[in-house]
């Protein structure tokens, strides 16, 4: 089972290196990792996107409470918080192909960021669910290249 983890630190030297050690010192396995600043300079929020069962989450949970730079950890639950992804993907088009491509991105409410003659380059963001669906529909064209955030969340209360 996947579960999103938010972990609000100090924002210091090697709390970073300390949180994924933890992980990769019991074995468990980050699917993604996005660390950015809050509105205080002084703490980043981590949103980490794991896998495993109930007990294996309450051992990374109080695992990381144990850090000294961690400040906060929330496990995030099933509609408990809002969360987006953003997505840059270059997509191979031709004459024929790029209205299309053109379309379904309006339809996905994306944005074309570059045109070059044989690719767009293209941002969305949204929800997982959203971002694999386009990025399915966008394979049909042949994905040149692909840069993926990962999940950033907060809570909904």
């Amino acid at each position: 089972m996947r579960h999103t983890i938010s972990v609000l630190v100090e924002n210091k030297f090697g709390v970073l290196t300390r949180v994924a050690g933890l992980f990769s010192g019991r074995g468990y396995n980050i699917d993604t990792l996005n660390v950015g600043p809050t509105q205080d300079p002084n703490t980043s929020r981590m949103t980490i996107v794991t896998r495993g069962d109930d007990a294996t989450l309450e051992q990374i949970v109080r695992q990381l409470n144990k850090l000294v730079d961690v400040i906060a950890v929330q496990d995030f639950r099933d509609g408990e918080y809002v969360d987006r992804e953003l997505v840059l993907v270059k997509v191979n088009v031709d004459s024929k192909s790029r209205a299309e491509v053109m379309q379904i991105t309006d339809i996905f409410r994306a944005k074309i960021v570059d045109v070059q003659p044989r690719t767009l380059t293209i941002e969305i963001t949204g929800n997982e669910s959203k971002v694999q669906k386009f990025l399915d529909l966008m394979s049909t064209f042949g994905i040149a290249e692909l840069s993926r955030t990962g999940k950033v969340a907060l809570p909904r209360k």
